[in-house]
């Protein structure tokens, strides 16, 4: 749903006296300035016709009910480390090499087993029925234009079922461990039975966040949130991964989290286990000696814990301990083709991105995430050329300069 213009109002209102306007881009800027929604609508009408993936956002931001897009766009605490992710980019330079014979170009990845065309990939991001009405389902079908990876939420809006069947290549399922092992073993079970080859347990939310930003969003939604959800709210024990599964006595926090989750899931079914969450190398040297197939350097865009540090800052570290044995996938503030492909000089295998292919589907749907892939995907391209790279494991440390 669109929500009312005074919900826009009031959204636009409180994002212009927001600390985060002063990080956010240009045209969210001239968005949340506007004085009218006269202002608001003079934005992109078509895909064809958005230029970056900041043209999405400004049309999300006018679709998406203020709730949602707080909680959406939002950290924890002040939204140090939502600002860090983005700012960490800007550490780096290109360096540019000429006359590379780059007439043929190869951007596709390996994972497991798989190729996708683009080491750029989709995050897991849960209830995605606040942002349009196909959700996960209109993802995919984007995902499989492009040939891209999805990865699935544990609170996804739809059964992974349905998502599977539009996707048809390997989708790959990210697990919230909650306090009871048996609901874990039952949800990873029901992810190997859909087909998926790979499971991401998330790791980074354990003990719960502190969402401030996002409440104040919040409070200026004045939409019955019946509208949108079940009489109890949006109480992610009542989204369809927990379907026939008593959760009665089950929370989400999982503060007893141990090492040994790894082995117990690697047990429990066939599929790959990769740790996402990690932010240090001595994590990363762990969740190796623990049997984990791979590990994702991230912060949950931002949305666990306040550290101030972007994962771009954390990579280094973590490839540095992994020494090549297991893949390492990253994610946090990527919003350009240049940002993908300075996580991949530091060492990352993939890079994901989470809030772009959502502000795709919040302005246009499934046409939106593609076209936003297609942007990201294109600019990446450039920047392979610029620094003489024809596919991506010619993307090296000696592509950047480090700013002094």
């Amino acid at each position: 749903m669109l929500g009312t213009g005074q919900d826009r109002r009031s959204f636009l209102k409180f994002l212009a006296a927001s600390p985060l306007l002063a990080s956010i881009p240009l045209p969210e800027r001239a968005l949340a300035q506007a004085t009218s929604l006269q202002g608001v609508d003079a934005l992109i009408a078509n895909t064809a016709d958005g230029l970056d993936v900041f043209d999405f956002e400004a049309v999300a931001a006018r679709n998406i009910p203020p709730a949602h897009w707080g909680y959406l766009q939002t950290g924890v605490d002040g939204d140090e480390t939502l600002r860090a992710n983005r700012e960490a980019f800007a550490q780096y330079q290109l360096r540019e090499r000429r006359m590379v014979d780059v007439s043929k170009m190869d951007m596709g990845v390996e994972l497991f087993g798989a190729r996708y065309d683009s080491p750029i990939f989709m995050c897991p991001l849960g209830a995605q029925k606040a942002f349009h009405p196909e959700a996960e389902v209109a993802v995919a079908r984007a995902a499989k234009v492009k040939n891209q990876l999805q990865v699935l939420s544990t609170v996804a809006s739809l059964p992974i079922e349905d998502v599977a069947r539009a996707r048809v290549d390997p989708l790959w399922f990210q697990l919230y461990p909650t306090n009871s092992l048996d609901v874990s073993i039952k949800l990873a079970k029901r992810a190997e039975a859909a087909g998926c080859p790979v499971m991401m347990v998330t790791v980074d939310l354990t003990v719960g966040r502190n969402t401030e930003t996002a409440t104040r969003f919040l409070r200026t939604d004045t939409r019955q949130c019946t509208s949108c959800h079940s009489p109890r709210g949006s109480d992610n024990r009542t989204r369809a991964m927990f379907s026939g599964i008593d959760m009665s006595n089950v929370g989400f926090l999982s503060p007893s989290l141990s090492w040994d989750f790894i082995g117990t899931m690697k047990d429990a079914t066939r599929m790959k286990v990769l740790i996402k969450g990690l932010e240090t190398g001595e994590d990363a040297a762990l969740a190796v000696k623990y049997g984990a197939d791979g590990v994702v350097v991230s912060n949950h865009g931002g949305r666990a814990s306040e550290t101030g540090r972007g994962t771009l800052e954390c990579l280094p570290e973590v490839v540095s301990a992994v020494k090549g044995r297991i893949p390492v996938l990253v994610d946090g503030g990527v919003r350009r083709g240049t940002d993908a492909l300075k996580a991949l000089a530091l060492g990352a295998t993939a890079v994901g991105i989470g809030r772009p292919y959502i502000w795709g589907l919040g302005a246009f749907g499934q046409p939106g995430v593609e076209r936003v892939l297609g942007l990201l995907n294109n600019e990446l391209r450039l920047a392979m050329a610029g620094v003489g790279a024809r596919n991506v494991k010619e993307i090296t440390p000696k592509a950047l300069i480090r700013k002094a």
